[in-house]
Order: structure tokens, then C-alpha cells, then sequence
């Protein structure tokens, strides 16, 4: 497997990194490995909160890996390859701890996904975000609940419809995607550790019983996300969204 994922722990705070030599792209073995660490964080005793990152200084997340898209030959392949970003989305919403999102940089599609499922997100003033699925036949469907319980209808289908554009971190976070934005990494990285460690020494029932709050209502996610990801595995298997991906392909090279 290309790229990697793994867990450090210090003082109580348990840090999942994750990362992929193509702008910290997802394919589908790194979704699941970055479910399964999620889960397996969110049993151990030694870690009371988890901050979720990508590692290098460039993109947080450039979303599904577009070399695993054009390889999907049925709808079987296609539901399970998106059904790896369910599989992180519920991870964190079922986890019994609060999880801090750490974005560095630009955010993209499922990238969104992930910034929009932890529970306090840090971000860069270079941190914007698009959701791109549309521009390559697909869409948004298994990140789009996420991105809307963030930001609301009106902010998700804004970055759905204009899906070539770019919106800035403070966009992000006037919308509530972000909680706070910094101009330098070494800034946010401090606000970061202040907050975790003041939560690595909190009530762990009391932030469980917090978390159960402010997720209610997505009791219903495991369906409805699987119910997605077969949506857009069978739009991936269009010639509209196999040409789509392949022109972005050579666009990139």
C-alpha cells in the first residue's frame, strides 16, 4: 500500500497521521486503515483525545485517489471503494472521543469529508476547500451529510454546484467548517496542543456524553452513507466520468 497510517501517543492525546505521496490522496487501503486506527484510538485507555492530521506542508487531503477510480470495472468495486469514506466519516462519529482536525492545507473532496467530521478543526489561512466530485461526473453524495452538518445546505451546495471553485479558509470558517485559522503553522500547531491538553485532563464521560450530543440525529449514518457510496459507484462507471477523471489526470501531469 501506498502511503501510510499510524498512531502516536503522548500524555493522553493520541495523534492518527495519515499520508500518501500524491497530495495525501485516499485510496481505498488507506481508508480502511485510517477507519480501523480511528476505532481502535477511540478503545484505548492510554488516550483521552485524538487529533487527526496529515503529515508534510502542502495539501491536507486531495481526496479519493483518482488512479483507484479509473480501475473500478463494476458497481460492486465502485460501492466499496466509496464505501471507505463511510467507513472513516462513521468512525469518527461513533468514536467516543472528542477528535481535533488539523488542515494544513488545501482540502478537497473527501478531504472536505474528513474536516467536516471532527469535532474542533484547526486550519491555515492556505487551507481552502472545494468539493470537485461534480467536475468529474460524481459528486459529493457519501462526505455531502458530513459537510452539511457542518456548514449547513446553503454553504454545502454552494461548493457543490461550483464545483472547480476554490473557497478560502476564512469562507471555511465564517460557515463553521473552521473553528480558528492561523497564519502560520507554528501558531496553530500551539493552539492545537493548549486545547488537547486541556482535554486530555477533562471528564472523559463528560466529553463522551458531549460527543452523543453533538451527533445526534446521524444515528441513521451506517445506511444512509452505504446508501451513497452505491450512488457514486455507479456514476464512477459513466464514460462521462471516466473521460472526466482522465482529462484531470493529464491536467495534473
Amino acid at each position: 500500500m501506498e502511503g501510510h497510517v499510524h498512531t502516536t501517543v503522548s500524555a493522553g492525546v493520541g495523534t492518527v497521521s495519515f499520508f500518501h505521496p500524491q497530495s495525501n490522496s485516499l485510496p481505498g487501503a488507506l481508508l480502511r486503515a485510517l477507519a480501523a486506527e480511528i476505532r481502535n484510538a477511540g478503545t484505548r485507555n492510554d488516550i483521552a483525545v485524538i487529533i487527526l492530521r496529515s503529515e508534510g506542508d502542502s495539501a491536507f487531503c486531495a481526496g479519493a485517489s483518482f488512479d483507484e477510480l479509473i480501475s473500478i470495472k463494476d458497481l460492486e468495486a465502485g460501492q466499496y471503494f466509496f464505501s471507505g469514506f463511510a467507513e472513516v466519516i462513521n468512525a469518527m462519529r461513533t468514536c467516543p472521543k472528542l477528535i481535533i482536525g488539523r488542515v494544513q492545507g488545501k482540502a478537497v473532496g473527501g478531504g472536505v469529508g474528513l474536516a467536516s467530521s471532527v469535532d474542533y478543526c484547526f486550519a491555515t489561512e492556505k487551507a481552502s476547500v472545494k468539493l470537485s466530485e461534480l467536475a468529474v461526473g460524481i459528486g459529493p453524495f457519501v462526505v455531502g451529510p458530513a459537510v452539511e452538518r457542518k456548514v449547513g445546505v446553503s454553504a454545502m451546495s454552494q461548493m457543490a454546484i461550483h464545483a472547480t471553485e476554490w473557497h478560502s479558509a476564512a469562507w471555511a470558517r465564517d460557515r463553521g467548517l473552521y473553528a480558528e485559522i492561523f497564519e502560520r503553522v507554528e501558531d496553530m500547531d500551539a493552539s492545537i496542543h493548549s486545547l488537547a491538553m486541556r482535554l486530555a485532563t477533562s471528564n472523559p464521560e463528560a466529553m463522551a456524553e458531549l460527543k452523543n450530543i453533538f451527533w445526534q440525529g446521524t444515528e441513521h449514518w451506517d445506511q444512509l452513507l452505504k446508501e451513497r457510496a452505491a450512488i457514486s459507484g455507479r456514476l464512477v462507471l459513466s464514460e462521462f466520468t471516466r473521460k472526466a477523471i482522465e482529462s484531470f489526470k493529464s491536467a495534473r501531469k
